[in-house]
C-alpha cells in the first residue's frame, strides 16, 4: 500500500506537532539514510537494492511515543517499517512500499533493573543493557556480535550471539520475560505481553506487532576473559572447538577461522598471520583446561586478556564479522556466505569448503552442534541456491541470508498478524504471500538449538 503525498503531508504534521521538528525528517538524504541496513553484505540482495526508500522517518524518544507514532500513521494510511540501529543483514529494516520509518534508535533508556530482568525501551543498545545489568551484579543471557546493535532489533530481527551456546537462541522463551508491542491501531497503545505470549513478537520484524519495551531475563554476574589460540591448521583448530564450547562452566563465545580469513581480521599480536585463529570468551576457572585442549591439539595460546572490553572485542570477530572482514580485505572481489550447521562442519570439512569454490568456513561452537558461516567468490545466485542441496547431501543445515521475508513460524504470524495489523501497515513485504516460505530461506537439517 504505497501512501499518497497528501497522506504523507499530513502524518508529517500531525508528527512535528508531537515529536517536534528534530523528531521528524522528509529530507531525501535523511530518508535515504533510514531505508538501507547491512542488506549489502548479501551480493543476492545488493543487485536489488534500493529496495525501497520511505517517505518519512520519525524519531520516537520512548516507548508511549512510538505508540502514537504508530497510531498516527495507522490514522493516515500510512505504512510503519520498524528500525533500530540498522545492523541486520537481511533487508528487514527496508520499507518495501515505502511509507514511514519508524527509528527507535533514540528511544535508549534502561527503564529498571532488578533480581533476574531488565527492562529496556527498543533502541537501548545492547551494550548499555550489558554494562547497566554488570553494575546489579547481573548480566544479560546474550547479545549479538554487532554489541552496538539495539534490543529491539535484535529481538525483531536477530537470533542468537554471543552466550548462546549456554542459552540458545532468543526464540527459546528463556530469554524473553516479557514485551510491551504495539499493533496497528488508531489509538495509541502499549500491549502487554508476557511469558509465552510475547514469543510470537521475536523474530518476526514487527509485521504482527512492534516491539517498544522489553523486559529480558539476567543471570548473576561471571568475570569473563578473552582466549587467543592459533594453530598451524584449521583441521587443528576445528578438532577442538566442540570440546571447549562443552567446558564448565560454559564459555560464552567459541569461534575460529582459516588462515584466510584471519588474516583479513583487524591486526592483532594474538592473531598471528597465517596461521589459524581461535578465540574465545571463557570462565577464568577454564583457562587451564582450554589450553590443555589447544596444546594437545598442536597449537599455541597468544594470550589471555582480562576486562569487559577484551570480550567485548572478540564478540565483534564472530559470527558474521569476519566474513565482512574478508569482503573489506579484497573490496575487487564480491563474496556471498551461507549460514550453515552441523557436525559435518567438522567431521566433513574439506567437503563442506568443495561446495562452493573457493569456499571458506567461519565456525562457532554451539550446544547441539557448530554452526558457522560459509563464503566463496560470488558467481551467480543460481549457484549459490544449487549449492544449498549439496549441502544437505552431506549432512549441512543452512539457511539463507539472501532474503527479507519472516521464516519462523510464518503460519503462527500470519495469523496473529490478521488480528492485530487487518490492513496490513505493519513492516509490509516481509511476510511471505504464499502457503510456504520461498525456497532458500528457512533452516534445513541440523540446527543449533
Amino acid at each position: 500500500m504505497t501512501a499518497s503525498p497528501e497522506q504523507i503531508a499530513a502524518l508529517a504534521e500531525e508528527l512535528v506537532g508531537l515529536l517536534g521538528e528534530r523528531g521528524v525528517t522528509t529530507e531525501l538524504r535523511g530518508r535515504e539514510k533510514a531505508s538501507v541496513d547491512g542488506a549489502k553484505m548479501s551480493p543476492i540482495l545488493a543487485e536489488q537494492l534500493p529496495l525501497g526508500l520511505a517517505d518519512i522517518v520519525a524519531f520516537p524518544t520512548s516507548a508511549e511515543q512510538i505508540a502514537e507514532v504508530v497510531a498516527a500513521a495507522v490514522r493516515h494510511g500510512v505504512s510503519v517499517t520498524p528500525r533500530g540501529k540498522g545492523t541486520g543483514n537481511y533487508g528487514q529494516a527496508i520499507p518495501l512500499e515505502g511509507g514511514l520509518v519508524l527509528d527507535m534508535s533514540k528511544a535508549r533508556a534502561v527503564v529498571e533493573v532488578g533480581d533476574g530482568y531488565l527492562v529496556a525501551e527498543a533502541g537501548t543498545p545492547m551494550v548499555t543493557i550489558e554494562q547497566a545489568a554488570r553494575e546489579a551484579g547481573q548480566q544479560i543471557l546474550m547479545y549479538p556480535s554487532t554489541a552496538q546493535s539495539s534490543i529491539g532489533g535484535f529481538l525483531s530481527g536477530g537470533s542468537g550471539g554471543t552466550g548462546s551456546i549456554k542459552h540458545g537462541s532468543n526464540m527459546s522463551g528463556d530469554y524473553v520475560l516479557a514485551l510491551d508491542v504495539v499493533y496497528a491501531s488508531p489509538v495509541a497503545e502499549l500491549v502487554h505481553v508476557e511469558g509465552e505470549a510475547a514469543q510470537p513478537y521475536v523474530h518476526t520484524y514487527g509485521t504482527a506487532g512492534i516491539i517498544a519495551r522489553a523486559t529480558i531475563a539476567l543471570e548473576p554476574l561471571q568475570e569473563w576473559v578473552g582466549f587467543y589460540a592459533s594453530f598451524p591448521t584449521f583441521d587443528d583448530a576445528t578438532s577442538v572447538i566442540r570440546e571447549i564450547g562443552w567446558l564448565s562452566p560454559t564459555p560464552r563465545l567459541v569461534s575460529a577461522d582459516l588462515p584466510r580469513i584471519a588474516n583479513a581480521l583487524p591486526a592483532d599480536a594474538a592473531i598471528p598471520k597465517d596461521r589459524a585463529s581461535l578465540r574465545a570468551i571463557l570462565d577464568p576457572s577454564t583457562v587451564e583446561a582450554a589450553t590443555a585442549l589447544v596444546e594437545g591439539a598442536g597449537g599455541r595460546v597468544e594470550e589471555v586478556r582480562e576486562g569487559p572490553q577484551a570480550t567485548v572485542k572478540i564478540s565483534m570477530l564472530s559470527y558474521n564479522h569476519p566474513i565482512e572482514w574478508l569482503q573489506k580485505s579484497v573490496p575487487d572481489e564480491t563474496w556471498f556466505h551461507v549460514e550453515v550447521s552441523g557436525a559435518a562442519l567438522v567431521e566433513r570439512l574439506d567437503e563442506v569448503h568443495e561446495v562452493y569454490p573457493g569456499g571458506l568456513l567461519h565456525i562457532e561452537a554451539q550446544r547441539d552442534h557448530p554452526i558457522g558461516m560459509l563464503a566463496a567468490p560470488y558467481v551467480s545466485a543460481e549457484e549459490v541456491y544449487a549449492g544449498y542441496d549439496r549441502l544437505a547431501a552431506i549432512g549441512v543445515g543452512y539457511h539463507s541470508p539472501h532474503q527479507w521475508f519472516v521464516d519462523h513460524e510464518v503460519a503462527r504470524t500470519k495469523a496473529l498478524a490478521a488480528t492485530t495489523d487487518p490492513d496490513g501497515l505493519l513492516n509490509p513485504g516481509k511476510i511471505p504471500t504464499g502457503e510456504t516460505v520461498p525456497t532458500g530461506t528457512k533452516w534445513v537439517g541440523p540446527k543449533s538449538a
